[in-house]
């Protein structure tokens, strides 16, 4: 089995605008003032960081915590003053996703409204991409 080699050209293009690219990741107002409230009295953490970790049944769980600093990988989002990091593992997972935050009588939580989630598992803790 032999290698081959692949070539590949490098331009400059001159006279072309850049088109801005969509944020991986949209917050409702609803978000920014819980995330804002949270971070209200932490003047040492500078945003939340999401990431994804495998759980439930057979997919995946969002997470969501306090930082402190920004990862070498991390892409951050900037919406109303609010920072908010993507893990590199979470990145491709979130693109197009909205982070919501609801409360109801029972309880208060972040809810990820995601359209290229193709199902959940049965019990409710983890999706399948």
């Amino acid at each position: 089995m032999s290698a081959s080699l692949v070539r590949a050209t490098v331009r400059a293009v001159s006279k072309r605008k850049l088109q801005p690219t969509r944020a991986a990741l949209t917050l409702t107002p609803s978000a920014v003032n819980k995330i804002k409230q949270l971070l209200k009295d932490k003047p040492e953490h500078v945003g939340v960081k999401v990431g994804v970790r495998t759980r439930g049944c057979n997919g995946l769980s969002y997470t969501l915590e306090n930082t402190e600093t920004e990862g070498d990988s991390d892409e951050e989002v900037i919406q109303d003053g609010v920072r908010v990091f993507i893990e590199k593992k979470a990145q491709l997972t979130l693109l197009g996703t909205e982070m919501d935050f609801v409360e109801d009588k029972l309880s208060s939580e972040f809810v990820f409204n995601n359209p290229n989630i193709k199902g959940t598992c049965g019990c409710g803790e983890s999706f399948n991409m």
